[in-house]
């Protein structure tokens, strides 16, 4: 921990050393807020969100508030490791081709429904948003979508491939944001909370109805993360060996989402753990930080830090907002890069610059900082890339 706010209603504590206004006038919303509890931890890749920060971690009493989710409900990471020690960068762009061929990305769906046996295994009879996109989400299950979202193909130090994907709930998960969001921004308003509505956190009490239906429409959501990322890392699989002949064997997969509330005690109390971009980090559990498309990613064990309410940070946390790295940043000079690493990268124009290495932080400061929240277990270096 680098710093403690003593100024609000509860403190903040900070895993970096500086904090944009913005970021920090969120998390001070956050300390404010009447049910907030013992303190709000903002993790070292923290940066403005809707609402709360991305890279914060918020602890309530009794109460959840979907923007402290966020849009992208379920959002994470998975990660394998392969048996593979030496790729030709021929074949890697063989294989590149086929992910992309294999996996629609950015707003493309698959052609065709996805067999109903891959979706999450629950009922959804009495849901709202759930049953609503429910077939939809049967052509969506499988993709990548845009934004910072990615599929990789790394190595680490001792030389076996890795594959890494970053990819959340796709449109389920954003219609049941923005439902339950402005189902509770009226209640509020109509229940004179004194929250104001410029803060962009309204809650909903999780023993009430909506509550109750919110929590278990996140919950499906996170699921069905789950299940789009585990089915990209077997069609990343099958692009693999489509092209690589011998037999590769895979190590059991890794998983860890960074958007999603949950009930945990903390401090002897059961409470409602908001991570935003952030990720568990709880005593022993194996955790995935990536960086960026030019930069090492690693994988890591938590330490069960409590002052972090046993949380770290998501990724390197961006350092320019997309416009602004559009317009600030030199394409030739952010290709050249990572043309010089030899990468397989996703930079084909300026419109691409929003998703640059420079766009992001140092992914080392950011591991440095938080130290006493993770263990590195192995560092990972990017061979090639496939973003929306």
């Amino acid at each position: 921990m680098k710093k403690v706010i003593t100024t609000e209603k509860i403190p903040i504590k900070l895993w970096l050393d500086e904090l944009d206004e913005d970021t920090l006038k969120q998390a001070k919303n956050l300390a404010n807020l009447p049910f907030a509890f013992k303190h709000v931890s903002i993790m070292p890749d923290s940066h403005v969100g809707f609402g709360m920060p991305i890279g914060g971690v918020f602890a309530a009493k009794d109460y959840v508030i979907p923007n402290a989710v966020g849009v992208d409900i379920g959002c994470g990471m998975c990660a394998v490791k392969t048996s593979l020690t030496s790729i030709e960068a021929e074949t890697l762009k063989k294989v590149m081709s086929r992910i992309r061929e294999l996996i629609p990305v950015g707003m493309k769906h698959h052609q065709r429904k996805q067999d109903e046996s891959l979706m999450p295994d629950e009922e959804t009879k009495g849901t709202i948003i759930v049953d609503e996109e429910y077939e939809n989400a049967l052509t969506q299950v499988g993709t990548l979508g845009g934004g910072n979202h990615f599929i990789e193909i790394q190595r680490d130090r001792e030389g076996f491939l890795w594959m890494m994907v970053h990819s959340g709930s796709r449109n389920i998960g954003f219609k049941a944001a923005a439902y339950y969001n402005k189902l509770a921004t009226q209640l509020n308003e109509r229940w004179k909370t004194g929250v104001p509505k410029e803060w962009q956190l309204a809650f909903l009490p999780i023993d009430s109805d909506e509550g109750t239906q919110y929590l278990r429409e996140m919950n499906y959501c996170i699921k069905f993360a789950l299940a789009n990322r585990k089915l990209m890392i077997e069609r990343v699989k099958e692009a693999l060996e489509s092209v690589i002949t011998g037999g590769i064997k895979y190590e059991p997969l890794i998983n860890i989402p960074h958007n999603y509330a949950a009930v945990e005690k903390h401090f002897g109390h059961n409470v409602v753990v908001h991570r935003k971009g952030a990720t568990s980090a709880q005593d022993g559990e194996t955790g995935i930080i990536p960086g960026s498309q030019g930069t090492k990613s690693y994988i890591v064990k938590g330490k069960g830090n409590r002052e972090s309410f046993t949380s770290c940070s998501h990724g390197a946390g961006r350092k320019l907002g997309r416009n602004q790295a559009i317009n600030t940043l030199s394409f030739n000079e952010e290709k050249e890069k990572l043309d010089r690493l030899g990468i397989i990268h996703a930079l084909r124009s300026k419109s691409s610059l929003d998703e640059a290495p420079g766009a992001y932080k140092d992914i080392d400061m950011v591991m440095r900082n938080q130290e006493d929240l993770v263990d590195i277990l192995v560092e990972l270096s990017p061979l090639a890339v496939v973003k929306g």
